[in-house]
């Protein structure tokens, strides 16, 4: 055999006899990490089937009725429900850790946005943690409403960039750049407010607000001295 081969076998015997010394003296750690292991993948199976899957379906029992409610524009109801059917904020506080109290939030955060009670659509829109595209421009957007009517301008601008920049389609994205220019002009920042109406004339000339921006874009021109 050659020396390099036995040199091998040497070196891969020795880290051999080594590991095994090594895991004959930490047998007991071992045992206890790969108990811990098992025992946190065996909790986590419990917690999800057995208590968040079931709290889930009992939180879109109660919520399908609140939704109804919000619907139809029964915005109190939809907030703190009767006698036969919990509101959206009976959802967040009985369901926290549930979709369905998370989407709660956003109903309830638009509910208080239509009553004008702009302070609370503001906590509840920023608690909620959107994950589907649309509903996440719609609640950046309608949390720069808020701001809107509070006078808080800046934010409210801040909120529709980031509205309009979230994911780009016809729908949404014309809606916020259209409010994120008519704030801008309203605080003297012309040349931003024109920037977006030009922005707007082309890249969604079909949308409702592309349909009658050349008055926008008139007016921003004449404002800012182009």
């Amino acid at each position: 055999m050659a020396k390099d081969q036995e040199e091998i076998i040497v070196d891969v015997e020795e880290v051999y006899s080594k590991t095994e010394h090594w895991v004959v003296e930490n047998q007991k750690s071992l045992t206890i990490i790969i108990g811990a292991i098992v025992l946190m993948m065996v909790s986590y199976f419990a917690y999800k089937n057995f208590y968040l899957q079931p709290q889930e379906a009992e939180a879109q029992e109660q919520m399908w009725q609140a939704q109804k409610a919000f619907a139809n524009d029964s915005l109190d109801q939809a907030l703190y429900g009767n006698d036969v059917a919990y509101g959206l904020l009976d959802i967040i506080d009985n369901y926290g850790i549930t979709e369905s109290a998370n989407l709660s939030n956003y109903y309830a955060g638009v509910s208080y946005l239509r009553l004008g009670q702009y302070e609370e659509a503001i906590q509840y829109l920023e608690d909620y943690d959107c994950s589907d595209i649309m509903v996440c421009a719609v609640a950046l957007g309608a949390t720069g409403d808020a701001y809107m009517e509070l006078g808080e301008v800046d934010k409210a601008i801040s909120y529709y960039t980031s509205a309009y920049g979230h994911t780009a389609n016809d729908l949404t994205t014309p809606i916020y750049l259209m409010k994120a220019a008519r704030a801008h002009q309203e605080v003297g920042d012309y040349g931003d407010a024109l920037e977006l109406f030009t922005r707007i004339k082309a890249e969604f000339p079909n949308s409702n607000e592309g349909q009658q921006i050349e008055k926008f874009i008139a007016r921003a021109e004449g404002l800012s001295g182009k």
